[in-house]
């Protein structure tokens, strides 16, 4: 008698086909975005209007904070490998984002003073740390709860991803609407009890998870280290030391920009002595193709990111945000990216498949070319809708905005994310992706300085510098993506796709990249 195959019979008790286990995983994502995109849509108000900095000042934290989120997934990552397994890492990170939270509604009813914004900084760098462990490895217990040839695996995340984004989208409406109007601890309040919504929810389902993301060797994690603690309990207390290392970084922004600069020329170094020196002809014209495309991932992700700072400020001081006779609070519009990418998400998906049969689908460095282009034309838009000086501009260019932005990240996000995957070999992918979301780091800190030179000499944004330096940012972003796809033939090429070519090969390529099109890149560590 035959026995059904993995790719076909759901194991266990499933909601939608899936495992109840994915719905626990999406429930508490879901939650953890909602706290962070909804603080988010808070900080660059905070730290202007609470806390009096400059615009150049407040857009120089913001880049550094960005860009430490980035980069704590790594480490964390690498704690719940080799030591605490994914499903501790992600209750402890829940909880430690929580406690941030927690401090940062406790602070934002206090003084602006030196002790109010310390204990601020401490709050953000608590966020840091816990953030590491939760987004490191959330997304591989999704992964866990499917056997590797599970044709449910793809669209589980997709159905994932889904969570990410209703999260990113109620969170700026619900906090930013309480922040701006009721006060800011309400605002911070509220984000602080998403998380601990999803942390309960985890801790009470976990038998949905099926066993997955326990320690890989749970003997040896028990173990008392000198006798004096146990090896779990000491990369909790380590990690909460990591806390301070973060609160002195956050403070000194050109610290974390000469470490990402010096990161990234080391990333580069590496990349070339390994495609020079111990790859063959192919390997090696993918790996160059792939430092290709990890130069253009800080810039876009640079121009793109100005939405958590110029771009709140701008929507703030100078578009008319009177909608039905409500005031919409700036906040709000952080959500607007999120809900175009849960509309236009499944359309890209389907699109990029229809273009693939067809033998039309653009290739990858074409994609990163039409990213930059949209985003650069997102800037222009806005320049080209603000009317003479004195007046509002209409809200809409501010939608329009954020729909050409949406619809570059629909063509990079997950198309890069994949091509990291099919250019890197076996023993380099989880190094590549590693330089991926080092790359987009590399980009907040850009976005932190592009931001800050809407200042002015001074520090203090007038609208004539934003529009200004949103010109200058758009007509180059467009320049530099008609440029990427004049190389697009020629960086193709060296990715060697005629391997896969043909249309079987085509499409195949065309639906990896669709299955992650729901991503927002930010939240998909490597």
């Amino acid at each position: 008698m035959a026995t059904a195959s993995p790719t076909t019979l759901p194991s266990g008790k499933t909601w939608l086909g899936h495992p109840r286990g994915l719905f626990l995983l999406f429930f508490v994502e879901m939650w953890e975005r909602f706290s962070f995109y909804g603080m988010r849509a808070l900080l660059i108000f905070y730290l202007t209007q609470h806390f009096l900095f400059s615009d150049r000042d407040a857009a120089h934290s913001y880049g550094a904070y960005m860009s430490l989120i980035y980069i704590s997934p790594l480490m964390g990552g690498y704690l719940a490998d080799r030591y605490l397994g994914q499903r501790k890492a992600v209750l402890f990170g829940g909880i430690v984002i929580a406690a941030g939270h927690i401090i940062l509604g406790l602070e934002a009813d206090g003084s602006a003073d030196a002790m109010g914004l310390g204990l601020f900084w401490s709050g953000l760098a608590t966020v840091i740390v816990g953030t590491g462990f939760l987004k490191a490895s959330v997304s591989a217990m999704v992964g866990q709860l499917y056997p590797r040839d599970d044709m449910r695996r793809d669209p589980a995340y997709t159905i994932f991803y889904m969570g990410i984004n209703v999260g990113a989208t109620i969170g700026p409406l619900i906090c930013g609407y309480l922040g701006q109007r009721w006060g800011w601890h309400w605002g911070f309040g509220a984000a602080s009890v998403g998380m601990i919504a999803g942390v309960i929810g985890f801790l009470l389902c976990k038998p949905l998870l099926q066993g997955k993301g326990e320690p890989p060797d749970p003997a040896r994690l028990a173990e008392r280290v000198g006798g004096v603690i146990s090896r779990e309990w000491l990369v909790y207390l380590s990690s909460l030391l990591a806390i301070l290392l973060c609160w002195l970084l956050i403070q000194q922004h050109a610290v974390v920009g000469w470490m990402l600069a010096g990161a990234s020329v080391l990333m580069v170094l590496y990349i070339l002595w390994e495609a020079f020196g111990r790859m063959e002809r192919i390997g090696r014209d993918r790996m160059l193709a792939a430092l290709f495309l990890l130069f253009i991932n800080p810039l876009f992700w640079g121009l793109y990111e100005q939405t958590g700072s110029s771009l709140s400020l701008f929507t703030a001081r100078y578009t008319d945000r009177n909608i039905l006779g409500f005031d919409v609070p700036a906040s709000m519009f952080q959500s607007v990216n999120a809900a175009y990418i849960l509309i236009f998400g499944p359309i890209f998906a389907a699109l990029w498949i229809a273009l693939a049969k067809r033998g039309r689908e653009p290739s990858t460095p074409a994609k990163f070319g039409l990213a930059l282009i949209l985003v650069g034309a997102g800037f222009l838009i806005l320049v080209a809708g603000t009317g003479a000086p004195g007046t509002l501009t209409p809200i809409l260019f501010i939608f329009l905005l954020y729909l050409c932005h949406t619809l570059g990240e629909l063509c990079l996000s997950p198309v890069g994310l994949s091509a990291m995957s099919k250019l890197a070999p076996s023993r380099m992918i989880g190094l590549i992706m590693g330089i991926w979301f080092l790359a987009m780091a590399l980009g907040e800190y850009v976005a932190g300085m592009i931001a800050g030179a809407t200042g002015g000499a001074d520090g203090a944004a007038s609208r004539d510098a934003v529009l200004s330096v949103y010109g200058d940012i758009g007509w180059w972003s467009i320049g530099i993506g008609i440029f990427v796809i004049a190389v697009a033939p020629f960086v193709k090429r060296l990715m060697h796709a005629g391997e896969l070519s043909g249309e079987e090969g085509a499409e195949a390529e065309a639906q990896r990249d669709s299955f992650a099109i729901a991503d927002r890149v930010e939240d998909k560590p490597a």
